[in-house]
């Protein structure tokens, strides 16, 4: 028994080395391009989506180099003690001055190195002057969350959003539709309490905070359905509160606004 210890501490990181490499595989990994693939794509189909993505394999890496790192030196120390002779005394230090501080500088630095550089990808997320200039321009439309749904807001075809409410704006429930391949922006507002605008496929997450209008954008790099959902707990029934981004080439994109446009004001009435 006195090896069990060093022998867990070797084994341990392979097996978890090992369970990192197959995750992908038995579809545990990022939420893939389309849900349910038999052979699934994990690369997000927005391209802010892909730079979230190298901040985690940044993380990811760094942080698994210093797991194998520590649990080795841990086997190391086991398998060392375990090897002396029962007879052997123990030497014990009262600390390294040295050590201390390096162990100190090295993970500040490496914290430093890591926020400084995320900043590129958060501005892109977060700061409005940084979003492309053609989705800021022409914002695609307004999701406002309330229990339990999701009410999508567009201008007429061939207008420009507004803030403001106008009579012959486009509403339609849960569905968002996006030109695939340009970016989009949309103004996301909550009529109740708070919620959470979640696009897996995406890697996009912006809560809705009341009072506020919250401007975000994204990409749909391929035509495709993707689901979108609300990530915080907003009553009992958070669990139903989901919707579709349905990504169409332009033409068709237009196409689909205009029957929307047609449902919303043909009263079926002919001459």
């Amino acid at each position: 028994m006195k090896y069990f210890w060093s022998a867990f501490f070797i084994a341990w990181p392979i097996v978890a080395v090992a369970a990192c490499l197959v995750a992908p595989g038995m579809g545990m990994w990022f939420p893939p391009q389309e849900l349910g693939a038999a052979d699934p794509v994990y690369e997000s189909v927005n391209p802010l989506g892909r730079d979230i993505d190298g901040l985690f394999y940044m993380i990811l890496w760094i942080t698994g180099l210093v797991f194998l790192a520590t649990q080795g030196a841990l086997a190391w120390v086991l398998l060392r003690g375990a090897s002396r002779g029962e007879k052997e005394r123990a030497v014990f230090l009262h600390g390294n001055a040295k050590l201390e501080v390096l162990w100190t500088v090295i993970p500040g630095a490496i914290l430093l190195f890591i926020a400084f550089d995320q900043l590129d990808v958060w501005a892109n997320f977060r700061v409005v002057e940084a979003f492309p200039a053609q989705a800021r321009e022409q914002p695609l439309a307004e999701i406002e969350a309330h229990q339990f749904g999701w009410k999508v807001r567009y201008a007429q075809p061939g207008q420009i959003l507004s803030r403001d409410h106008r009579p012959n704006d486009l509403y339609d429930n849960d569905r968002l539709y996006v030109p695939s391949g340009y970016p989009v922006l949309i103004w996301l507002r909550t009529r109740d309490v708070q919620h959470s605008f979640f696009i897996p496929q995406f890697r996009i997450k912006q809560d809705a905070l009341p009072g506020q209008v919250i401007p975000v954008w994204f990409q749909a790099d391929e035509p495709g359905e993707y689901e979108f959902l609300c990530a915080e707990l907003c009553g009992w029934g958070h669990y139903k509160m989901g919707g579709i981004i349905v990504a169409q080439e332009p033409v068709r994109h237009d196409a689909a606004l205009a029957e929307l446009a047609r449902q919303n004001y043909d009263d079926g009435v002919t001459d």
